[in-house]
């Protein structure tokens, strides 16, 4: 027989929902574990109203079955039931690889048994009877904490894992047709749950273009973790792409969720992706077919529901072919491609990033802004920009130290047109420069030359273009 409990009263089944308990519960998925039918549907009453999913098991052996089928945010767990009490149960699947949060019900309010649950992972720990809004206030609790706790996790790995600034993460800056066009992709490819692989030069904005898509999706109210591949030590990358148990290597004294699992739900960018080793090629193509993960030490393959974004800077379908990346998972990963444009093909976006750079590094240092002269705009537009987006940042920031645009960025860019050079070469470099600019729409060069379609075309037929 299950743990002995009192009918729930008509007032605890009818309570007002009282406070409000956070946004959270709505987008949760929650797991009742009870061999008492009117247990179970009290918590099915009182919670599915409120939840995005819930589902029941009359014993450990059908929970255990549905936690291998899919992810629960809280599990629900009676603690006397027909051959297993909740306590083993709970601490058994903690070592085989249970990340979930854990509330346990019970009817005897002793000191031992509460010991023994927090031992065995549960993070809360409910007295019957109990009322409505008591295990609706746990839930909430335990959603908060694990909010929290990835949260936390995020942003220290974020800090400790990239170089690169925040300004402008969130957001694509300019309105060069080539950066429309990349903005015209984001807006089609968002809603949908496609596979994205973004492809550009490094400091292109690929990160940006990544939160881009999560923020226009369906899941931007979920999580967004970026892994940087080349960042992690590669004897490392394993247990942070997937966790692990404790006990699974040396110096791990605490089981810990991956970044996938931290991602539950949202989104998970993966940048530079050909810098992933090897040997973690195969285990990531069987994550991305199958969406379950496997931490490691763990013998159960955890389910995971997220959307994958990939970025690389070098030439994926190259290393195919030296044989430093699997063919298939190219494949996989290669559904939609979206290449961002180096900095130099973006026109007049150069001006309008540096004035913003300058206006909001300003206010970080704490220094007045460095006025951006004709000489200056002159030498932005000149220089090539290798570094990109994160090369003119840098020199912005630079400026700003130095109270003034640095003399020999002004005198090495903006270089003056050599004497030798001819008219017509100075004619094609002009031509050939706008066409550049604007992605080789001749249309629109030769409307920003003043000139007709038909000219464009004749000159670039007499180039051989």
């Amino acid at each position: 027989m299950g743990e002995a409990t009192r009918k729930q009263p008509d007032s605890a089944l009818n309570a007002e929902p009282g406070p409000e308990f956070g946004p959270w519960l709505a987008q949760a998925s929650v797991l009742i574990v009870d061999d008492e039918p009117g247990m179970r549907n009290f918590l099915v009453r009182t919670l599915g109203p409120r939840c995005k999913y819930i589902e029941e098991a009359a014993d450990t052996e059908e929970a255990s079955s549905k936690l291998d089928a899919r992810h629960f945010d809280v599990v629900i767990l009676d603690n006397i039931m027909p051959g297993k009490n909740g306590v083993d149960w709970l601490a058994e699947q903690r070592a085989i690889g249970f990340f979930a949060n854990a509330i346990l019900m019970t009817a005897y309010a002793d000191l031992d048994t509460a010991i023994q649950a927090l031992r065995a992972g549960a993070v809360d720990f409910v007295l019957k009877p109990f009322r409505s809004n008591q295990i609706l206030n746990a839930v909430s609790r335990c959603l908060d904490r694990s909010r929290l706790q990835r949260e936390n996790y995020v942003l220290r790995y974020e800090l400790g894992a990239t170089s690169d600034h925040v300004l402008l993460r969130d957001k694509l800056i300019g309105h060069s047709s080539a950066i429309g066009r990349v903005r015209e992709k984001i807006a089609r490819v968002a809603p949908l749950p496609t596979t994205v692989l973004l492809t550009g030069q490094s400091g292109t904005g690929k990160e940006v273009a990544a939160r881009s898509l999560h923020a226009l999706s369906d899941r931007a109210e979920k999580p967004f973790v970026p892994i940087n591949c080349a960042a992690i030590p590669p004897d490392m990358i394993e247990s942070e792409l997937f966790g692990h148990l404790k006990g699974a290597f040396t110096g791990a004294s605490a089981a810990r969720e991956g970044l996938f699992l931290h991602a539950q739900g949202g989104t998970l960018f993966m940048d530079e992706i050909g810098e992933l080793p090897l040997n973690l090629q195969s285990k990531l193509l069987r994550v991305i077919e199958d969406r379950r993960v496997r931490p490691l030490g763990s013998e159960r393959e955890l389910p995971v529901d997220l959307r994958l974004i990939f970025a690389t800077n070098i030439d994926l379908e190259a290393e195919v072919g030296r044989g430093r990346f699997r063919a298939d998972l190219y494949y996989r990963l290669n559904v939609m491609q979206i290449h961002l444009p180096p900095l130099k093909e973006r026109g007049e976006d150069v001006q309008e990033l540096a004035t913003l750079f300058m206006a909001k590094l300003s206010q970080q240092l704490g220094m007045p802004p460095v006025p951006i002269d004709a000489s200056a705009r002159a030498a932005f537009a000149r220089y090539d920009w290798p570094g990109n987006v994160r090369e003119l940042r840098n020199l912005i920031e630079r400026s700003l130290i130095l109270g003034e645009i640095p003399d020999e960025f002004r005198a090495h860019r903006a270089d003056p047109v050599p004497a030798a050079e001819s008219l017509q070469e100075i004619e094609r470099r002009h031509i050939m420069g706008v066409l550049q600019e604007v992605g080789g729409n001749r249309n629109e060069a030769a409307r920003r030359l003043g000139v007709s379609r038909k000219t464009i075309d004749r000159k670039c037929a007499m180039w051989n273009v």
